[in-house]
């Protein structure tokens, strides 16, 4: 069975302004830029919005400037945890620079700093948090090594205790190993000694093994470049094993000029609109106006090694999901009021069921769903949640339940119900429930990441027969679904 994929098509730079150190977030099937700098109303951090990752709109920046002796504000990174949007940044001087975290309830901010500053170096650098399967949050960070053979600025990671809390024991990840990676041969103001740079973490989890990509060498000219390292565990002494020497192995992203390609580098991975595909998001130079401007191109992995498919100048596609939003979605029982971007369900007060229900037929019996939803309510016996129908009746109900003893997720199938206790989990916010159904095989994530591999909750089972139809419920409590979209897996 061939099914026809939508797509769109983009040219880099996907977003021709000032974008330095961007870093994407996916929130609600729509993606949400923050960049680093003062932006022309006098805050901080520049922030972009766009539904596909291709058409980008200016929306604002994030927080205010904090008081006297933080100048710079650099490499912003927001995460999204249970109904809270944590922005991590770092300020100072240059010559001293700290990690801080700021806090909203929307991705658009406004963001209020917290406070607290994260890290103990005299110089930090570029927080991005990783989540690894087990639920452990890492933050991967630069700071400088002055003892090293090869002096200059390298990256660390350190265990999180809490959003706002580390355990204070960096152990190196990547320092400098190669030419490629040297930002000044010279470096007057740090005693005129070679000064090498490696910056900008994001790190990837793939087939077991976990992959840092950094950007090496000088962010002001061409020698910038992005590279990696590789790691088959966390609990490792050694440092990661470096991937692009910049001679028989070239960095993954490099200065390409016969394509306009100047100083590539700083770069973060999102999922792109059929959650299936990776992206790798970059600056690079604009030379007509002197800015570091929005790039993206695919990446993937071959034979264990990670690839970005580009730097490109050409016109590019993107490919979309089947199916997106909800006006294809019926209306079967109690209140359905659906749109493109948000579903909202809530049962009839005279309805003794409780229950309010949208369908909608599957494209294919393999697929990739995702939806974000929150309730309305969280007392005793609310529950919302997703469900696949056959031709001959359920196959699938998986839900969010409100009991006495807290939240739980419940899982029915022919083989009977499962129930799951979540911890500290807030049902009145947005949480992303990702379901992948193969020839019967079913693997469902609350608040998953698959770029880290890690989740909230993960369930891996079966299905007795062909999905031909997805049900969005909800039960003695109204709910909102937002971000809906199936990419089929079979074609």
């Amino acid at each position: 069975m061939h099914i026809h994929s939508p797509s769109i098509t983009y040219q880099n730079p996907v977003y021709p302004h000032s974008s330095p150190d961007p870093f994407v977030l996916k929130y609600c099937g729509e993606y949400w830029c923050y960049s680093s700098g003062l932006q022309p109303d006098g805050r901080c951090f520049g922030v972009l919005h766009s539904p596909d990752l291709v058409h980008w709109t200016r929306v604002g920046s994030a927080m205010d400037q904090l008081p006297e002796g933080h100048p710079l504000y650099w490499a912003p990174e927001v995460v999204y945890w249970n109904g809270v949007f944590y922005l991590y940044y770092s300020t100072g001087d240059e010559e001293y620079m700290h990690l801080r975290v700021a806090t909203a309830s929307h991705p658009a901010g406004p963001f209020i700093d917290r406070g607290i500053r994260l890290t103990d170096e005299k110089f930090a650098i570029d927080a991005h948090v990783f989540l690894d399967s087990d639920g452990t949050r890492y933050m991967f960070y630069a700071t400088d090594f002055l003892d090293h053979e090869r002096i200059g600025t390298g990256t660390v990671f350190d265990r999180m205790l809490d959003p706002f809390t580390l355990a204070h024991r960096p152990q190196p990840v990547t320092r400098a190993r190669y030419d490629w990676q040297i930002f000044d041969p010279h470096r007057e103001w740090k005693g005129g000694v070679c000064w090498h740079t490696i910056e900008g973490p994001f790190v990837l989890k793939h087939n077991g093994r976990y992959y840092q990509m950094f950007s090496g060498g000088n962010y002001q000219n061409d020698t910038y470049g992005v590279g990696y390292g590789v790691t088959g565990s966390l609990q490792t002494q050694e440092e990661w094993q470096q991937c692009c020497d910049g001679v028989k192995t070239p960095p993954v992203l490099r200065t390409v000029p016969e394509r306009g390609v100047i100083g590539p580098g700083h770069n973060s991975v999102v999922r792109g609109p059929d959650n299936r595909t990776l992206y790798c998001v970059y600056h690079r130079w604009q030379l007509e106006t002197s800015e570091r401007v929005m790039s993206i191109d695919p990446l993937g992995w071959e034979d264990g090694r990670l690839v970005v498919y580009g730097p490109t100048n050409t016109p590019q596609t993107i490919n979309l999901p089947q199916v997106s939003g909800f006006k294809e979605f019926s209306h079967r029982i109690g209140s359905c009021v659906l749109d493109d971007k948000q579903a909202a369900l809530t049962p009839q007060p005279d309805d003794l069921s409780g229950l309010a229900l949208a369908a909608q037929p599957l494209p294919s019996p393999s697929f990739i769903l995702e939806v974000s939803l929150r309730m309305k309510s969280n007392h005793a016996g609310c529950c919302s949640g997703i469900g696949l129908e056959g031709s001959a009746g359920r196959l699938l109900c998986i839900s969010i339940d409100e009991s006495e003893q807290g939240p739980q997720v419940v899982v029915k199938t022919f083989a009977g119900e499962q129930r799951f206790p979540l911890q500290g989990f807030d049902s009145l916010v947005f949480h992303l429930l990702r379901l992948e159904v193969n020839k019967g095989q079913v693997v469902f994530t609350l608040d998953g990441d698959i770029l880290h591999d890690g989740s909230l909750f993960r369930w891996q089972g079966q299905v007795a027969g062909e999905a031909v139809q997805v049900n969005l419920f909800s039960e003695n409590t109204s709910s909102t679904f937002a971000g809906f979209a199936i990419t089929v897996l079979d074609s």
